[in-house]
């Protein structure tokens, strides 16, 4: 059945990535090309739930192909746990009078993981939606791309190029901490690329005397730095337990007291890790004799001009999506298939992580070239 859809709206949630603007460009003008009006809310759920929009024309979506970040703006706010005037409230109901207020026929999502979780909650609610992919970290399922990945790992490679000449120049440890809290997809590729002599990744806990012992062969066959491209969710395998431990202890706990207890464990953990990087550049120091020193490349490994990859990525999936509204097709993710595109149920992506297996073929590769994976 098709259904003539008048009137479309679009935002972005979560973190920022490239192509953010090429996906929004790409829904608009294929939406305005069927003759409907297209409206952008700002800062993601949050501008949804204020009614805080914008008129997407023509002349506003012009030039924005090549630009980073999102013109809409973002948030990683939730619909049904949003902090309003300091108090943590359930703003769905606000959202759909929003929705029904400017006679939207559809809602046209951008983002990842918990973006598909908040879309499905509303589109339970009654809502028409359809979701992009959208995350450099290459964790969301059913898709075969990302929206920014590609731009982050050309970025994340070229920062691992450059410290190359530094390490060498300086007979030093070079670690490098790239982002990726659960999945490590940009950290095993950007090191692949880069030809870092070490990487760890989510996936594989590591042995800290493992990775010196690997930097100690190097030297003694006449190599004396090394790059180490650490995730910054990657865990030693102590680490990793003591987290396993508490996150089942999290899931068995039977009233809330417990429960609450054993998310406080949990959440210390999590805190404790951070600065894990410069923590482990100091045990490498001590264990090698070798100065070391930390780069962490932060959020500029996700702003900026988005490449080509993005940007077709973008554009492919953007126009998908109004193909979508005007079939009838809600409560879909546009998922990327090879070179064409595929409506998944958002049933299918909400929940769920597309995580690095042990046995694939990046992990085959880094092993045969000879790079430390830590284990």
């Amino acid at each position: 059945m098709v259904v003539a859809t008048r009137k479309v709206g679009i935002l972005t949630a979560g973190g920022d990535s490239p192509g953010l603007n090429a996906a929004i460009r790409g829904f608009g003008k294929a939406a305005i090309g069927y003759g409907w009006e297209v409206t952008g809310y700002r800062d993601g759920f949050r501008g949804l739930a204020e009614d805080r929009r914008v008129k997407l024309t023509s002349s506003a979506l012009a030039g924005i192909l090549t630009v980073g970040g999102t013109i809409l703006g973002t948030s990683r706010d939730k619909p049904h746990r949003m902090i309003i005037d300091g108090e943590t409230r359930d703003m769905t109901d606000a959202i759909v009078a929003t929705y029904r207020k400017a006679g939207l026929d559809a809602l046209v999502c951008i983002g990842g993981g918990g973006t598909a979780k908040n879309a499905l909650r509303l589109s339970k609610a009654g809502l028409n939606i359809i979701t992009l992919p959208k995350t450099i970290d290459a964790d969301l399922a059913m898709t075969d791309a990302s929206i920014g990945f590609a731009t982050a790992l050309e970025i994340a490679t070229d920062a691992i190029d450059r410290l190359h000449s530094t390490a060498h120049s300086h007979h030093r440890i070079i670690v490098a901490e790239l982002m990726g809290h659960g999945a490590g997809w940009l950290t095993l590729g950007a090191g692949l690329a880069g030809g870092a002599d070490v990487i760890l990744i989510p996936e594989i806990p590591y042995a800290v005397g493992s990775i010196a012992a690997a930097i100690k062969r190097r030297v003694k066959a006449g190599t004396n730095f090394s790059i180490v491209a650490v995730a910054e969710g990657a865990r030693s395998v102590e680490d990793a337990k003591a987290l396993a431990a508490a996150q089942m202890r999290m899931e068995k706990a039977g009233d809330r007291t417990a429960k609450e207890a054993a998310r406080a464990e949990y959440d210390l953990l999590e805190l404790q890790h951070v600065g894990n990087t410069l923590r482990l550049a100091h045990q490498l120091e001590q264990l090698t004799g070798l100065e070391s020193r930390v780069t962490i490349l932060g959020y500029v490994q996700r702003g900026g001009t988005p490449s080509p990859v993005d940007r077709l990525l973008g554009t492919r999936v953007g126009s998908a999506a109004a193909d979508l509204v005007k079939e009838g097709t809600f409560g879909v993710m546009v998922a990327a298939r090879g070179d064409t595109t595929v409506a998944v149920p958002l049933a299918e992506v909400a929940g769920k992580r597309n995580l690095v297996p042990a046995d694939h073929p990046w992990i085959a590769a880094a092993r045969h070239v000879g790079t430390c994976l830590g284990d």
